[in-house]
């Protein structure tokens, strides 16, 4: 889904404009993301149904159809959170798996797809928010959308409180919820207040581990250029910082340079919960006096600009050690996200996953969140027992009162 790019919002102070400086505005999201697999794919650590949830670009918890268990996967969340509430959410992740089960079959169907192919159900809910200075929160927008094999199959109009199909094969799912008023009003309900609640707790429980900030070490460096022998490969690398949002530019003498003259890494995660973020430009031999790198982080009381004139060092086309040392960090932490990269692979591969605009794959945000809710409702009277235990309030109970949750309330897709 166009709206699927993975798990990540800002976390950072400033009065400045978020559409101006994105990198300084002090936004949270909390996200569940449930994926389905139509039948067993052999790759280790790849499940059938997976479920997980994230507060910004922390993991929440986790389920798997392996383990069929809900597992903390902050420590702060397993001391805060009672057991009561991993066992209802125990529960609520089964029935869940369950009704992901029953609506793949109902989607091969509809669209008379070959069973012996991989197809792939998923869907994502949560919501965004700002915090002010004073530590007011501000609904910012909620979203609630489901993808089948790469492509958006249907999203919530929180307007207008109705369901969107952009394809002709989601019409009678959106004919049958938007037949059920009730539906469309907890799904509203639920984006614009119980999520707002849910992600204003967690960021209670976890206000210590969340406001830890770590800043950037930069580098530069050059190397010669693999497509011009007379040219050289500019580096500017940051790493080691958190939250994740940064700026980094090159600027030649005064003038900041366009991106379109950059390559980019994009900003990755290293192994400890930090970030790594790497721009490269081609120069002339000549010219490397001329470049300076900048860098800005909420961490830093002024930007780091590195000049180092005519002694950037010139590593001869070799990969420099600590840049080696930071990526295998990063590759042996994140398992899961590198396996993640091969089922996304593998589904691209077979015709499953198409890519987006934006160049990201319209599925599989995380083989694991984006299916987990949507199996709640594979019953109407299964409660999502998730979040009204998530908040060590009763089971009866929710942040909507007796509006309960918008799980229970998702019928069958036909």
């Amino acid at each position: 889904m166009r709206n699927m790019g993975w798990f990540s919002l800002m976390l950072s102070v400033s009065v400045v404009s978020c559409a101006v400086l994105p990198a300084f505005c002090d936004e949270h999201s909390l996200f569940y993301t449930y994926t389905a697999l139509s039948k067993p794919l052999e790759l280790p650590g790849i499940y059938e149904f997976t479920a997980l949830g994230m507060l910004d670009d922390r993991e929440l918890d986790y389920y798997s159809s392996k383990t069929q268990v809900k597992v903390p996967k902050q420590d702060w969340m397993k001391a805060k959170m009672p057991q009561d509430y991993w066992e209802k959410g125990t529960q609520s992740r089964k029935s869940k798996e369950q009704w992901f089960k029953v609506n793949v079959d109902i989607l091969m169907d509809r669209m008379r797809h070959n069973k012996t192919e991989l197809h792939v159900l998923q869907w994502r809910h949560g919501c965004e928010i700002d915090k002010d200075a004073n530590g007011k929160l501000k609904f910012l927008k909620g979203i609630d959308e489901y993808s089948y094999d790469g492509t958006e199959f249907l999203s919530f109009d929180e307007e207008n409180s109705r369901w969107i199909a952009p394809v002709q094969a989601a019409e009678p799912t959106k004919r049958k919820w938007d037949e059920v008023p009730i539906l469309n009003q907890y799904t509203k309900g639920y984006l614009e207040k119980e999520c707002v609640d849910w992600l204003s707790k967690f960021m209670e429980y976890g206000q210590e581990e969340l406001e830890k900030h770590s800043p950037p070490d930069v580098q530069m460096f050059a190397k010669k250029s693999v497509s011009d022998p007379e040219k050289l490969t500019l580096t500017c690398m940051a790493t080691g910082f958190y939250p994740k949002d940064i700026e980094m530019n090159f600027r030649k003498y005064r003038t900041t340079l366009p991106d379109h003259l950059l390559t980019s890494s994009g900003v990755r995660p290293n192994g400890d919960g930090t970030y790594q973020l790497r721009k490269s430009v081609e120069i002339t031999t000549e010219d490397k006096a001329s470049y300076k790198c900048y860098v800005n982080h909420i961490t830093l009381k002024e930007p780091i600009i590195i000049d180092q004139g005519e002694d950037i060092r010139c590593l001869d086309c070799t990969i420099p050690k600590i840049q080696s040392g930071i990526i295998g960090g990063a590759l042996g932490a994140l398992v899961v996200l590198v396996l993640v990269a091969v089922l996304l692979f593998v589904l691209k591969k077979k015709g499953v996953i198409r890519w987006g605009s934006s160049g990201r794959s319209s599925t599989v945000s995380t083989v694991s969140e984006q299916t987990e809710d949507m199996l709640q409702s594979v019953k109407p009277d299964v409660k999502d027992s998730d979040k009204s235990s998530d908040s060590g309030r009763s089971s009866g109970s929710s942040p909507e009162g007796s509006q309960g949750s918008i799980e229970e309330k998702v019928p069958m897709m036909a």
